[in-house]
């Protein structure tokens, strides 16, 4: 597990409160102790340091919208729904339209000059 930072290791260890994992193997931690009427709420990413690798339900908790993070019914998904997908930028897995979507649509290149 990637704690990060030697700061963040040490305050996990003296203060954090496990509070779960989500499906992408990011860890939530709480300090229950408040400051200014507000517990403290954290994530340990798995993997590369990346926000938009938190679920919605796990978004809520840490910001504070829900008491606790969601029940698993409640963050059962729907037959409509997709599941979460991280943003991909500046990753290899970064979406690329084919050359031959973009001509169907009528996408041009823009070129100096043109």
């Amino acid at each position: 597990m990637d704690i990060g930072s030697i700061g963040t290791r040490l305050y996990t260890m003296m203060h954090g409160e496990y509070v779960g994992t989500d499906d992408f193997g990011n860890t939530y931690y709480r300090y229950a102790k408040t400051l200014n009427g507000r517990e403290r709420r954290w994530v340990i990413y798995k993997g590369r340091k990346e926000a938009s690798k938190v679920p919605p339900e796990w978004h809520a908790w840490l910001h504070h919208t829900t008491a606790a993070p969601l029940s698993e019914a409640a963050v059962q998904p729907k037959d409509w729904q997709e599941t979460h997908i991280p943003n991909m930028t500046g990753t290899l897995d970064a979406y690329r339209p084919h050359e031959a979507t973009a001509k169907k649509a009528g996408v041009e290149a823009w070129s100096p000059g043109a």
